[in-house]
């Protein structure tokens, strides 16, 4: 009895080899096949994904050499210019009315009262 059942363990164990010789070799099939295919289909789409980051790069830095610095000197020149008119006008407006106005430069201003 004991023995008959050593002999089906020793028949099962020989046959699960097999399944999993079996299953192992497709495995590595497998394997194979997808390196294949990243050689020949993913490599060519890296290499095209890189071509079109470089034209995207030499893109942007011609768009940033024609339109961005100009568009950049331009305002800050306006800005220059707008900051230096807004100083003219804001100082022309500071001048006090007595050195216009005789009347205005007998009289003491209210600060001058208070010391």
């Amino acid at each position: 009895m004991l023995s008959a059942v050593r002999d089906i363990a020793i028949v099962l164990l020989a046959v699960q080899s097999l399944v999993i010789g079996v299953l192992l070799a497709i495995l590595l099939l497998q394997i194979r096949n997808l390196v294949r295919m990243l050689r020949e289909e993913v490599t060519p789409i890296l290499h095209s994904t890189q071509g079109t980051a470089h034209r995207l790069d030499d893109t942007v830095h011609l768009v940033s050499d024609t339109v961005v610095r100009p568009l950049i000197k331009v305002n800050s020149v306006m800005a220059g210019v707008r900051k230096g008119l807004d100083t003219l006008v804001f100082f022309k407006g500071r001048v006090p009315r007595r050195y216009h106005d005789p009347e205005v430069s007998r009289r003491v201003p209210p600060a001058d009262l208070d010391q």
